[in-house]
């Protein structure tokens, strides 16, 4: 949630800082969109504009109100306290207006601490938690920002990414961590800072993955990390080396458009950094694989999602037990977690709140821990045991789509490994290899679902069932559409269709019904023919071979055939470009849509 971003250069070196942090925040729009704001330092002053809604209104004003400098901090923000509006946008200022800060987080005592400055003689402006920081942070200052910031952080309860300027010491930045990311972009000549490292990938490749309770002090030519302490510490500089075009359009209308094309491509670089010659390599990972007598499992949203569909094909493939669950419901219910579990964490962006202190309760309770995620340095990496990368490369658009089937990739390969039989773990790999081509044919289809959502883009209501990995990426399909075309629409088991969703049903439902488990189309047949009774529409998405719901279904798309427990890696592509194109035939922005943001590091 929020997007904080930081340029700390010379006045010699002649770098505009609003021209950097303006471009910086159009690279974390995903994070945040109802307003934004920049606080820029120029010659003693503190300049700052800030604009309710889209960052374009931002950029519209710096270009009526110029802010010159070249130190200076910057916010797109997602709503927590306070209605979007320009006075509650980022940053936020003490009574003086000598200090700003932005921030990502929420301030979970932020009643308490606003009550008590009040007492203090302190007039709020804003409604919200944000403030509170400025106002600590002024009334610890003494001539010291790094000294002020870290005394205030002592009365904070909650999580947050900071970064505060201050007019007294106009050549630096004082930034710090607990719960939210963090990177610091180092520089000759100039020194950023961001909460993803796409921002920074144009001005720099070398960065450092601040931890929690880490400060850190930066200037044109210097970054000093410490602890809470204040005892300097030493964080290591790590080359990014993701292709920049990745987080670019490239003459795509959209950049979720351009990722669900780009997923042929990424499932077959995940598959090929494990798999070398036909033999996997899982590294260190292995040997915890091959003690799991249970796999356990944690992931929000779509990665929930993955780790449903993780569960059928590990018990089917592996016969080892698994459970999942949502991240947010885990941590609360005091899980019963042995030490030969292996327990899986699955985050796109390596920094999902929940997710993350669910991967603390393993911890704790001494399980080994695999980390499933596209962010190099994230925190989930960083803190886990082991971890395998999707490389799907930037994923720039809020609605995932290759992030999520390169997870999917590595659950698959997970399975192989904790196949016992080495000829079936064999011949699933060789499948595995061929998804990446399987793919591409439906993709190159695409005109084909862009007609069916240009008929069926307005329907009011529309359901998604299938039965075992059918009924899973129903979960995914159904997300997908409730996220960018704002309909009403879920998934359901198709067994527990009469056992209440069917009264839901009219002749304004669509249902797209998946149909990939060869051995259960019988039962499906029977659920469409229920769905079609009640004046429903239905789309079947089945295999090219299968000609037994054409006559059934209004609308049947085939994909090419593989195992079902394979399925939902090719079958979600057909309801992803659905979702797309229902979302652009609605005149929505499916790469930001209302009330989302891309990386959810609040509870």
């Amino acid at each position: 949630m929020c997007g904080i971003v930081g340029f700390c250069s010379n006045k010699e070196d002649g770098v505009d800082a609003s021209t950097i942090l303006l471009d910086c925040l159009s690279k974390l729009e995903y994070r945040g969109y109802d307003s934004a704001g920049i606080a820029v330092l120029n010659d003693g002053d503190l300049l700052i504009r800030k604009a309710k809604g889209r960052l374009s209104n931002l950029i519209n004003l710096v270009e009526k109100q110029p802010v010159e400098g070249f130190v200076g901090i910057g916010h797109t923000r997602w709503a927590t306290h306070g209605e979007p509006s320009d006075i509650n946008s980022h940053p936020h200022t003490d009574v003086s207006n000598d200090i700003a800060v932005v921030h990502n987080g929420i301030i979970e005592n932020h009643v308490k601490l606003r009550a008590w400055l009040e007492k203090h003689n302190v007039k709020f402006r804003s409604e919200t938690d944000t403030e509170c920081i400025a106002h600590l942070i002024d009334f610890h200052y003494n001539g010291d920002l790094l000294l002020a910031v870290t005394e205030a952080l002592k009365r904070l309860e909650g999580s947050y990414a900071i970064a505060v300027v201050c007019k007294s010491e106009p050549n630096s930045i004082v930034v710090a961590r607990k719960d939210c990311p963090l990177i610091i972009g180092r520089s000759e000549k100039y020194n950023l800072l961001a909460s993803d490292v796409t921002p920074l990938l144009e001005y720099t490749r070398e960065v450092q993955y601040i931890d929690d309770n880490q400060i850190a002090k930066i200037t044109p030519t210097s970054v000093d990390i410490y602890d809470v302490e204040g005892s300097k510490i030493d964080v290591e500089i790590t080359h990014v080396d993701w292709d920049m075009q990745s987080a670019q359009k490239n003459g795509f209308e959209h950049f979720m458009l351009k990722e669900i094309f780009e997923q042929p491509y990424a499932i077959e670089q995940t598959f090929k950094a494990r798999v070398y010659a036909g033999k996997l390599d899982l590294g260190d990972i292995t040997e915890a694989v091959k003690k799991a007598k249970r796999v356990v499992i944690v992931g929000c949203g779509t990665a929930y999602h993955a780790g449903v569909i993780a569960r059928y094909a590990i018990e089917h493939y592996a016969r080892i037990p698994v459970e999942v669950d949502v991240a947010s419901e885990f941590r609360y219910r005091d899980p019963i977690i042995f030490e030969d579990d292996l327990c899986l964490v699955i985050s796109q962006s390596g920094e999902t709140a929940d997710t993350l202190q669910a991967m603390r309760i393993f911890k704790k309770k001494g399980a080994k821990i695999i980390a499933i995620t596209n962010v190099v340095g994230s925190t989930v990496s960083r803190e886990s045991d082991y971890v395998m990368y999707t490389q799907a490369g930037p994923e720039i658009a809020v609605a995932s789509t290759k992030a999520f089937t390169t997870q999917l990739m590595c659950v698959y390969l997970l399975t192989c490994a904790l196949i016992k039989d080495e000829t079936k773990a064999k011949e699933l790999m060789a499948e595995l290899e061929t998804l990446s081509t399987k793919s591409q044919l439906i993709i190159d289809r695409q005109k084909e679902i862009q007609r069916f959502a240009a008929r069926q883009f307005n329907k009011p209501k529309v359901f998604y069932f299938g039965r075992q990995s059918d009924f899973a990426i129903s979960l995914e399909s159904a997300l997908k559409l409730k996220e960018i075309n704002y309909t009403h629409s879920e998934a359901f088991a198709a067994g527990e269709l009469k056992h209440g969703p069917i009264a839901l049903l009219d002749e304004d439902t669509l249902v797209v019904a998946t149909c990939c488990n060869k051995t259960l189309y019988d039962k499906m047949d029977s659920n469409i023919k229920e769905v079609k009774a009640r004046g429903a529409k239905v789309l079947a998405i089945t295999y090219e071979n299968n000609k037994e719901f054409d006559t059934v279904a209004d609308t049947v798309f085939h994909i090419p055939e593989t195992d079902a427990y394979l399925s939902p890696i090719l079958s979600v592509i057909v309801t992803q470009l659905y979702a797309y194109y229902c979302s652009v035939n609605r005149g929505n922005d499916p790469d930001h849509p209302r009330n989302l943001a891309k990386s959810v590091t609040v509870e």
